[in-house]
């Protein structure tokens, strides 16, 4: 009896040093699918054009912060942020190492599209801080990433996970003078990201002017 409750105590003992271990981390979840580690889902893959016609793939960029935007020269939205914000906040990112890719989805014929020259001398005119800017004719990119409208964000971790997602501040107005005190979650997620902070605003709410797309008929799969 005496050897029945000392076999009991034990096990009790080891049950309850059981409970106090952390769970087994589990391997990254396939792509589109949140992970356990950050409550983010991995990038799509894409490969596109850029102004000069080079390929630039976000498979060029594993292990860099990368930010996507996309965007619309003729949308009063952006015309807001193209004020002097949305440069700044380009050129900022961008010295911090961070890989700012600029896209326009816009369908041939649709407002915002742009191609050849026009394309080639959008970052001059516009005084733009990106590293690329990056065509999407077919707009299978944009749909992809389910990017609504002009502007809409992305940020990306080095292992490829999307940790910000959605509208670019807290102001959805496309009115210069509300750039003042708005909160921008872009450069939120970039500071909290490199301090090693989780990101306290995952999503906000997209604004701006609707992506038009081309048909889906048209419409070519995005390049891996």
């Amino acid at each position: 009896m005496k050897h029945a409750l000392l076999s009991i105590a034990a096990a009790s003992v080891l049950l309850l040093a059981g409970c106090g271990q952390p769970a087994e981390k589990t391997a990254d979840a396939p792509a589109g699918q949140a992970t356990e580690t950050a409550g983010a889902q991995m990038a799509p893959a894409f490969t596109l054009a850029n102004a000069d016609g080079q390929q630039v793939s976000l498979a060029d960029f594993r292990g860099k912060t990368v930010v996507l935007e996309w965007t619309n020269e003729g949308c009063p939205y952006v015309k807001k942020h193209y004020s002097g914000a949305m440069q700044a906040l380009q050129k900022e990112a961008v010295a911090d190492g961070v890989v700012w890719l600029t896209i326009i989805s816009s369908a041939p014929g649709e407002q915002g599209f742009v191609e050849g020259d026009s394309a080639k001398n959008w970052k001059q005119r516009f005084n733009a801080g990106f590293t690329h800017l990056l065509l999407d004719p077919t707009g299978a990119t944009g749909k992809a990433y389910d990017a609504k409208t002009t502007p809409d964000m992305r940020v990306i971790d080095g292992e490829g996970r999307i940790i910000y997602a959605g509208g670019i501040d807290d102001k959805p107005t496309n009115k210069v003078e509300d750039l003042d005190g708005a909160k921008n979650f872009v450069r939120a997620a970039l500071d909290d990201h490199a301090a090693g902070r989780p990101v306290a605003t995952a999503f906000a709410q997209p604004y701006g002017c609707a992506i038009k797309y081309a048909d889906a008929a048209e419409a070519a799969p995005a390049k891996g």
